[in-house]
């Protein structure tokens, strides 16, 4: 049994979110081990892979990859503004996001992967950094507390790699992570999609929206999860009753 100290200690840092219990010390080592599977994965490219298509429209590779380095030292941002309380914006301006990115894309591979490597340890030591209490700080940036930023760093890193479009696919995520992301996306969905969705091993159906004829999606968590977030076709997926299986809303 935990003791009143360690009681208060998980209270402050864990919350839920979305039906899910979020502890931001565990998806801290998701991270950290996403990372690294990502870094092997193109240490392995082509260097003239930088200027190759991504799987996302108009982004490179080396869009991709100076994506999930700006991206982490947003997050870093986020943490420092949590554990100071003094505002750090994830990004200057939407623009300067937009430029830093451009700027980046046409660097050579190996510059690329040191720099994911090296915002990736800001990002780690940002995380170890913070006290129990901070975790609760809100964040306006994301309308949430800190303690989802581990979250949403992990699922940067694990969508973004799928987008590398070089073996790694939504059959490589794990039935937690595709849990997480299909709840994540069913809560944000747009008032005018509505299905229910039953993955396979999952005890209550997930509901999007308020249609009481919406069609009924089944499948494993992994392919529902890449359907909803525009990584997978849904091909293996069913429809009751019998008929197409709709386009789910654009994420990401």
């Amino acid at each position: 049994m935990a003791s009143a100290g360690e009681s208060e200690f998980l209270s402050a840092r864990c919350r839920r979110v979305d039906g899910v219990t979020i502890d931001p010390l565990v998806l801290l080592t998701d991270v950290d081990t996403a990372t690294e599977r990502l870094l092997h994965a193109v240490e392995d490219l082509d260097p003239a892979a930088v200027s190759a298509p991504s799987r996302l429209p108009g982004w490179s590779i080396g869009h991709l990859l100076t994506h999930v380095a700006r991206n982490a030292d947003a997050y870093t941002n986020l943490l420092t503004w949590a554990r100071t309380g003094v505002e750090t914006l994830p990004y200057a301006s939407a623009d300067a996001r937009a430029e830093g990115i451009e700027a980046g894309a046409r660097r050579p591979l190996r510059e690329q992967i040191a720099d994911i490597r090296a915002a990736h340890e800001r990002f780690a030591d940002a995380g170890a950094a913070m006290p129990a209490q901070a975790w609760a700080f809100p964040l306006p940036a994301l309308g949430q507390p800190a303690a989802v930023v581990p979250w949403a760093r992990l699922r940067e890193v694990e969508v973004h790699h799928v987008d590398v479009g070089r073996g790694y696919t939504p059959g490589d995520w794990t039935d937690a992570f595709a849990l997480r992301l299909v709840r994540e996306i069913a809560g944000g969905a747009p008032e005018d999609f509505a299905v229910v969705l039953r993955p396979h091993g999952l005890d209550h159906a997930i509901t999007i929206g308020d249609d009481p004829s919406a069609p009924v999606i089944g499948g494993s968590t992994r392919s529902i999860a890449a359907w909803l977030s525009g990584r997978g076709d849904g091909a293996d997926l069913t429809v009751s009753p019998d008929g197409e299986l709709p386009r789910p809303p654009r994420w990401k």
